[in-house]
């Protein structure tokens, strides 16, 4: 009875550390992936690259794009400039739109919904934000009256000073006809502000 009992005891004591090997050990048998294609795209991913590409140069899902394209939609994102500063956007870029009364029109009704806070409605920096805070220059005066179009998109685009970048909020055609209104400010001329509408470019209706 005694060398059963001690037969047990071995037997466990075995059994125990084997279970504790098994335990410690990090060789686990992942076991088989079920349906593969679930998680393997089939068809090229550009944003997942699992095994090289045997069709694309390079072995790469994602291709670069052509040399100056530009995304349908994301046209006047990417100004191509030589070097990236307002100084030199003001000499490389013009304003591709034409001069006409509705895009101006356009043009001051984005300028009092984004601007005129801080540079005013008549552009002399007399804005609820820039009479608090002070020191936004006036369209009209000193060398401020003679920056080009393309140096206004730019400072629009990426912001410069205090002023911060406005590029998420108005698309590239919106910032030049805020350009072409704020043009007309520098030269001393102020319409009345227009009655702001829920779609730029829309007059009210009755």
């Amino acid at each position: 009875m005694k060398g059963l009992l001690n037969l047990g005891i071995k037997a466990s004591a075995v059994l125990f550390s084997g279970a504790m090997l098994v335990a410690c050990s990090n060789e686990q048998d992942p076991g088989l992936e079920f349906a593969p294609d679930m998680y393997h795209s089939i068809p090229l991913d550009p944003y997942s690259q699992i095994k090289e590409n045997l069709y694309n140069p390079g072995g790469m899902n994602m291709r670069e794009p052509a040399a100056g394209s530009v995304a349908r939609g994301k046209m006047g994102y990417n100004m191509y400039l030589s070097k990236d500063e307002a100084e030199v956007a003001g000499v490389e870029l013009k304003n591709p739109l034409e001069y006409n009364d509705e895009n101006l029109a356009e043009g001051q009704l984005l300028y009092t919904r984004f601007c005129a806070s801080c540079h005013g409605d008549q552009g002399d920096g007399q804005g609820l934000v820039g009479v608090k805070f002070k020191g936004v220059p006036s369209y009209s005066a000193g060398r401020v009256a003679e920056l080009p179009a393309g140096h206004i998109y730019h400072v629009i685009t990426n912001g410069r000073g205090r002023m911060m970048p406005h590029g998420s909020q108005v698309n590239p055609t919106e910032r030049w006809k805020i350009v072409m209104y704020v043009q007309q400010l520098q030269g001393g001329e102020a319409p009345a502000a227009p009655a702001d509408t829920t779609a730029t470019g829309t007059t009210p209706t009755n």
